[in-house]
């Protein structure tokens, strides 16, 4: 089973400001601009901007492991002591996504492409 780093999700207070900022930053318009989520992807890494971050408990930049089973991925997560904070949830187009948070209170993402 591979796995790597190849998106990270950022909580954002001000969507069009942050979305300006990472505009102006990476040089590319978002391929993505929802009011519920804005994405870039610039040189194979996407970038994801999450305006209700902060309320799903998101401290800070979420790094998300694209993996080949997230349910078992996840599952090993939690067998090593990591608390689920998002089940394995669908967010459009068959992508699987689910979060834990580490006994040391890190963000860990897990992401499954369809």
């Amino acid at each position: 089973m591979t796995a790597g780093v190849k998106t990270i999700i950022y909580p954002v207070k001000d969507l069009d400001r942050t979305k300006a900022l990472f505009s102006a930053l990476l040089g590319v318009k978002p391929y993505a601009d929802e009011s519920y989520y804005v994405g870039f992807k610039d040189a194979g890494q996407d970038v994801g901007l999450d305006p209700n971050g902060h309320a799903k408990g998101m401290t800070g930049p979420v790094p998300y492991w694209h993996v080949d089973d997230i349910r078992a991925r996840l599952a090993a997560l939690v067998a090593a002591g990591a608390e689920v904070l998002q089940d394995v949830q669908d967010v459009g187009g068959g992508r699987l996504i689910a979060s834990v948070r580490d006994a040391d209170g890190n963000l860990v993402g897990l992401l499954q492409d369809a």
